[in-house]
């Protein structure tokens, strides 16, 4: 008798605040028979503060082939797996996409626990238009990829939003506002959290603020395209 395979559930997790987490999301983690996670250690942090007691396995982009084949066995033979990353959803500027693609083929069922997502959370209180946006995550590493990457975006009229680490950001937005100019952006840091604040501006009135402050916390960036800009200047 073959057996039903189980569930893969891409869970999202608070991405700061614990109380963020949702009841739906909760649900799926104490009834899954595995938790895969990006970060064994942050993930213990959150079930422990909920009192889950499920085992956990690591899995994210560097995982080896054995650690997928494992879970997708698992899955197979009728276990629901939930899956989450370090925080927010899983597969957004975070592992997880081999695994999805993965159990799809197998014709393992996939559902997405909806929750915080760090990208909608910094636009929406941007007070910059988002009505329409594009995110485009972290830019490329390298200072010289990373430009060609923001004039490929010069013509961009929706909003746009990205990712950056605190060691980056000056470099980013020295950049930002060669090639984008005094267009409008939001910087936001520590979302969620006990500091997390907003720094509203011109891309050179942000780049000036944030010179002068501590560098601390993984950072979404708003900046209006260039439609919101040409509009401006024609008023």
């Amino acid at each position: 008798m073959m057996t039903e395979a189980g569930k893969l559930f891409l869970v999202s997790t608070p991405i700061g605040n614990l109380k963020d987490i949702t009841l739906r999301a909760l649900e799926a983690l104490r009834a899954a028979q595995w938790i895969a996670c990006e970060d064994t250690r942050q993930t213990r942090k959150l079930l422990s503060h909920y009192d889950i007691h499920v085992p956990v396995t690591s899995f994210h982009d560097h995982t080896s082939s054995g650690k997928l084949d494992f879970i997708l066995r698992e899955l197979e033979s009728g276990k629901s797996v939930a899956y989450v990353t370090d925080g927010g959803t899983p597969l957004i500027s975070d592992p997880g996409y081999a695994l999805v693609r993965s159990a799809l083929e197998k014709g393992i069922a996939v559902e997405g626990i909806p929750g915080p997502a760090a990208l909608v959370a910094g636009l929406v209180v941007s007070g910059v238009p988002c009505e329409k946006f594009v995110f485009e995550g972290f830019l490329p590493y390298k200072e010289g990829a990373m430009r060609r990457a923001l004039e490929k975006l010069r013509e961009e009229e929706r909003t746009m939003v990205f990712y950056e680490s605190p060691h980056r950001i000056e470099k980013t937005l020295r950049a930002m506002t060669e090639i984008f100019g005094a267009r409008r952006g939001c910087l936001s840091r520590e979302m969620t959290k006990q500091f997390e604040e907003q720094i509203r501006g011109t891309l050179p009135e942000i780049l000036r603020e944030t010179l002068s402050r501590k560098k601390l916390g993984e950072i979404v960036l708003i900046v209006e395209g260039a439609d919101g800009i040409e509009k401006a200047e024609a008023d």
